[in-house]
């Protein structure tokens, strides 16, 4: 079953698809941005704030969120930790 975790602004992912959660801040994440974009990989669920993280899917897809790394962190742990309990129950 997909978990969708809310990445802000009413927007969600699906967690089964996340690879990794970086700072935009660093160069290279920063090409591979402009290299997705090029190439209509890029969701940009930011709403017109600034991007303060971005979220590699498996699929080569790359989102961007005005949310910190860190709150996304907190929200996929305890997303998981609740999948964990509802397979714990069944």
């Amino acid at each position: 079953m997909a978990r969708l975790m809310n990445i802000g602004f009413g927007n969600v992912v699906n967690t089964g698809k996340i690879i990794a959660v970086v700072s935009p801040e660093a160069a290279p994440v920063k090409r591979m941005v402009q290299n997705a974009r090029q190439i209509g990989k890029v969701i940009d669920a930011t709403q017109g704030r600034r991007t303060k993280s971005v979220i590699v899917t498996e699929n080569d897809y790359i989102v961007l969120s005005a949310l910190q790394p860190d709150t996304l962190v907190k929200r996929f742990n305890l997303n998981m930790e609740e999948a964990k309990g509802d397979t714990d129950e069944a």
